[in-house]
């Protein structure tokens, strides 16, 4: 396989989180479970209806082209894509072809083509292969000799995202989906949840050998991350072997089966031609720049603190673990965690200990106030480690004060010294082996004399207060 390179190059697509459809006021509403109910003249393709351009939709693409460092364009129009599919009410899907909204940009290190905007397309049903989510009651028949069609998904605002060919392997991709996935999310403008399908990847991937190029082969519709990687893998090999064989690679779609875990034929790979492209004769064109909303100022305005940008904050201003800064950038509730409390304690030394508790011994939010209470207490040997790690796990379960918890599980440690001096000179007394050891050099001894020190003390004894105690008196 090392003699062989990898070119691939993504196409995926994201459902925009907007109140309606792309061409018409049918709700856009993708956990609607009734069939068929989204729905209007418009979007099912009526002969005599028209489309209207949904503003939001076109705004949503703009910033995420700003986002991503694209150039956005000035003037822009829609296409007829013009192919039979019974999912495409219409027999043609309104896209964009030679004049998309953005063109450019990077993410994660990827260099982009374009980003542009088309309406989905509907949902195919085949009760008979279990391919749906949906009860035999909603679809109001049993039979399995027949498939449906939902077009509720018909319309929806699809954002299409084309890279440049230049990623070189499986971790390449699936890292750089789930960088857009995650853009999309701190935009606001899709949920982009790929096990409902509202974030699908398609992988363009050549394998080429020294003087053997390279034919381009399309796998449709990859709904996991997982997947992502395992399908360029198994078409490395499986177009590698076919040219170690002496065969040839067919430019062709196709499918990945999930539970085989191997890509299949659909169908020979359409050309751009093959579409028959033309501008959309009943819609406007656009002229970017003199629509207010879509001021290129405006819209850099309006973005939030970006991933990239966040991790580099927190490297900058907390330096803590590339780890910790991954989790706190995924998942926004732990990092509004980590930063309410860091902010409540106003001490940048201990934010990795801070972030320690959190992505170690919390499994649910708790409030940033009690949190940064018990981080507090530990950090004043109030408690001990042991005790913070069990006051949270009781905050966790039951809620309540701190402090209170800690009184009421024993957990306060003893740091008063004249207490302690009486511990530690009863337990010099009532081991004068080990006391002799640790006077002749073995360090062991003096866990043990410590040990034995918080055994007596029934753990409420400061452990670092004995330590010292303990070599001061020895």
């Amino acid at each position: 396989m090392n003699d062989y390179t990898l070119t691939i190059g993504l196409e995926i697509h994201a459902e925009l989180k907007t109140q309606t459809k792309m061409f018409c006021d049918s709700r856009n509403n993708t956990n609607e479970v009734r069939p068929n109910t989204n729905v209007c003249p418009v979007c099912l393709g009526y002969p005599g209806t028209l489309p209207v351009i949904n503003k939001e939709a076109v705004r949503s693409v703009l910033r995420i082209g700003t986002a991503v460092g694209g150039k956005l364009a000035d003037y822009t129009e829609f296409d007829r894509k013009n192919y039979f599919y019974p999912d495409i009410p219409k027999g043609y899907q309104i896209s964009q072809y030679k004049n998309p909204l953005v063109q450019g940009g990077s993410l994660n290190g990827v260099a982009l083509t374009r980003i542009h905007l088309e309406e989905d397309t509907a949902k195919s049903i085949h009760p008979s292969t279990g391919s749906t989510s949906l009860t035999t009651s909603a679809l109001g028949a049993s039979n399995d000799k027949y498939s449906f069609l939902d077009f509720n998904r018909a319309g929806v605002p699809l954002m299409e995202l084309v890279t440049e060919p230049v990623i070189k392997n499986g971790e390449q991709a699936m890292n750089f989906a789930k960088e857009l996935q995650l853009l999309l999310q701190y935009l606001g403008v899709s949920s982009a949840n790929m096990e409902k399908g509202e974030m699908r990847v398609e992988a363009n991937i050549s394998v080429s050998k020294s003087e053997i190029r390279g034919i381009k082969v399309e796998i449709k519709n990859i709904n996991s991350f997982r997947a992502v990687g395992k399908a360029i893998d198994f078409e490395l090999s499986r177009q590698a072997a076919l040219l170690e064989n002496g065969e040839k690679v067919v430019q062709e779609t196709r499918g990945w089966d999930e539970n085989k875990e191997v890509t299949f034929s659909q169908r020979l790979k359409e050309s751009a031609h093959d579409y028959r492209y033309f501008p959309d004769p009943d819609l406007p064109k656009l002229f970017i720049k003199q629509i207010e909303e879509f001021d290129e100022d405006k819209l850099r305005e309006s973005l939030p603190e970006l991933p990239w940008q966040k991790r580099a904050r927190y490297k900058n201003d907390f330096r803590l673990k590339e780890s910790d800064i991954e989790i706190y950038v995924r998942e926004s509730e732990w990092g509004r965690l980590f930063e309410e409390t860091i902010t409540i304690l106003n001490n940048i030394e201990i934010t990795q200990l801070v972030s320690n508790y959190i992505t170690s011994d919390l499994k649910s939010v708790v409030t940033a106030e009690s949190l940064a209470e018990v981080i507090r207490m530990v950090s004043v040997s109030e408690i001990s480690s042991r005790g913070a790690k069990d006051i949270l796990k009781i905050l966790e379960t039951s809620g309540g004060e701190p402090k209170v918890i800690a009184k009421e599980n024993n957990l306060i440690q003893n740091s008063n010294a004249k207490e302690l001096k009486i511990v530690v000179e009863k337990i010099i007394k009532q081991n004068p082996e080990a006391v002799q050891e640790y006077r002749k050099g073995k360090l062991s001894s003096l866990q043990y004399l410590v040990g034995q020190a918080m055994r007596d003390a029934k753990g409420s004894a400061n452990p670092q207060m004995l330590k010292d105690i303990f070599i001061k008196l020895l």
